[in-house]
């Protein structure tokens, strides 16, 4: 279609594929694969839905200019030489966010500077007044990726980061990104198609995410902006439409969802923040010690958790790993578990051969997303659920 254009879904490392079927799903055409992000074309109602409803999204960026420089001093006057009078407006506020792999530039700060000077000289030239920056709350953001000699220019529909659903008030000492808690679950191959259990659910991440996927819960609902609706085109119709719309898929739960923690702090935040997602009616939290409960009933049972890494939580590593593979063996059959580890050599103690790992990142740690599966009886009774 003639109002199709490209763009960029920015997403975490390992997440590229789950996004890129997300897309699909939802509609994108031409949708590829990249490295921490997925291409694809939409029109600006799809851009929209893509906003609310992507979970394994960061950002939604739409390119508007590629260039090619040769020295330092041409970034200037090629930023210059876009209209920017299409996108800003003297009232409105911006701000410059800049990732580099070029040998040209070795300061992201300096290219947003550069940037940004050329902007508002060219509103100074033309209108002899200048929008102003504000790093905290822009009416737009300008996100600058330079690889090598090529220079890309694209608007950020979403604002802030899209892991900030809106629901989290309140997080626990180690909180996991709310992306990577709905990537890890995608991943683990969650749809919401048996019982549910985090047995260590800290601020209740995994429980909401998990929640919104078996409901069909449009990711970014609970959010009160995006970048798009601050935009000089931006149509408050179009979007109201697009929300109702997919508030219309939102299906019924027909499963146990649960949640443990020792910590009576924990189960409050968690509860806080289950009420603010207006998720209770579908989620159920004790405060447990996982190590000392058994499975609830004899059915497939899909479980995942973020256990301690010894990284900000100090923990006894050896004890506390075999001590999880002891209580899946002894109590917990019909279980797929998952668990999603910074410390890699910790895995060993389970005392199970984890029959899947994949490789991802909780920010700067490396992690691995390792399924254990307990059988019900013999090897051969696999979990199946219906």
């Amino acid at each position: 279609m003639a109002d199709n254009f490209k763009m960029i879904a920015k997403t975490l490392y390992g997440m590229e594929a789950i996004l890129s079927e997300e897309l699909r799903k939802l509609g994108a055409g031409n949708v590829e694969e990249g490295v921490r992000c997925a291409f694809f074309e939409g029109d600006q109602g799809f851009m929209y839905k893509a906003n609310l409803s992507l979970r394994t999204a960061l950002r939604i960026l739409k390119p508007i200019q590629t260039f090619q420089i040769r020295r330092q001093e041409e970034l200037y006057s090629r930023i210059q030489e876009i209209n920017w009078n299409l996108y800003l407006s003297p009232s409105m506020t911006f701000v410059v966010d800049t990732v580099l792999h070029s040998d040209h530039f070795s300061n992201s700060l300096f290219v947003s500077q550069k940037a940004k000077d050329a902007i508002v000289d060219q509103f100074r030239k033309r209108l002899g007044e200048r929008p102003t920056v504000s790093v905290s709350d822009p009416d737009l953001r300008i996100h600058l990726h330079l690889q090598g000699n090529t220079v890309h220019v694209s608007l950020d529909s979403s604002g802030s980061s899209l892991h900030r659903r809106g629901y989290r008030l309140d997080t626990n000492i180690a909180p996991i990104n709310e992306v990577l808690a709905a990537g890890s679950l995608l991943l683990s191959g969650w749809r919401g198609q048996s019982d549910f259990l985090d047995p260590m659910c800290g601020s209740g991440t995994f429980l909401i995410e998990a929640a919104m996927i078996a409901c069909n819960i449009p990711a970014n609902i609970n959010r009160d902006r995006f970048g798009f609706q601050k935009w000089k085109d931006y149509d408050p119709e179009l979007f109201k439409t697009i929300h109702e719309a997919s508030l219309g898929r939102i299906r019924e739960f027909h499963y146990s969802m649960h949640g443990y923690d020792k910590a009576p702090s924990a189960i409050r935040k968690a509860t806080e923040n289950i009420n603010n997602a207006n998720l209770s009616e579908y989620i159920v939290l004790e405060q447990k010690d996982f190590f000392k409960s058994e499975k609830k009933g004899g059915g497939p049972l899909h479980l995942i958790c973020n256990p301690p890494y010894g990284e900000r939580l100090s923990v006894d590593m050896e004890a506390f790993y075999k001590e999880f593979g002891n209580t899946l063996k002894q109590h917990y059959t019909n279980t797929r578990a998952w668990m999603l580890t910074g410390n890699l050599q910790a895995l060993k103690f389970v005392g199970l051969r984890p029959s899947r790992k994949i490789k991802l990142f909780n920010g700067s740690i490396e992690c691995r997303l390792a399924l254990f599966e307990i059988y019900a009886g013999s090897k051969k009774a696999k979990y199946n659920p219906k």
